[in-house]
């Protein structure tokens, strides 16, 4: 065989491998029951429940970051992410968390967080601007 079959054969099962990795994380969104009940690794959308305690102590660990969110049901759980805790973290007002449940508690290995309200001084200047450029 020659080598040119032998590299497109590589290139193919390199491209069905990274197309098999890129379809795990198109899952959509679940939430902690699902998530409880699969034992999978779910992507959970949640909001931060800002009057419940948030833990970071970087002295002890500083891959340990614990809060509280409720998904979209408005089931509340106890979020233990294994990574530094965000900055900003308490403005966000959505996060999407990466991870599978253990007992009661919701272990994220990764979290996204949407934070719209960081963008919206610069739209009231945008509109502020727009406004007096009317008169």
């Amino acid at each position: 065989m020659k080598k040119i079959y032998w590299v497109a054969l590589a290139m193919i099962g390199a491209a069905i491998y990274m197309l098999t990795m890129a379809a795990e994380d198109l899952s959509t969104y679940s939430t902690f029951a699902e998530a409880a009940q699969s034992g999978k690794k779910v992507k959970v959308a949640a909001r931060l429940a800002k009057d419940k305690p948030m833990v970071y102590d970087p002295q002890v660990d500083p891959n340990r970051f614990s809060f509280f969110a409720t998904d979209a049901n408005g089931e509340e759980h106890q979020v233990v992410l294994l990574a530094a805790k965000p900055q900003d973290f308490e403005l966000s007002e959505q996060i999407v968390l990466t991870g599978r449940m253990k007992g009661d508690a919701f272990i994220a290995t990764d979290m996204l967080m949407k934070c719209p309200s960081k963008y919206k001084d610069e739209e009231i200047k945008v509109r502020a601007k727009i406004g007096s450029s009317d008169n």
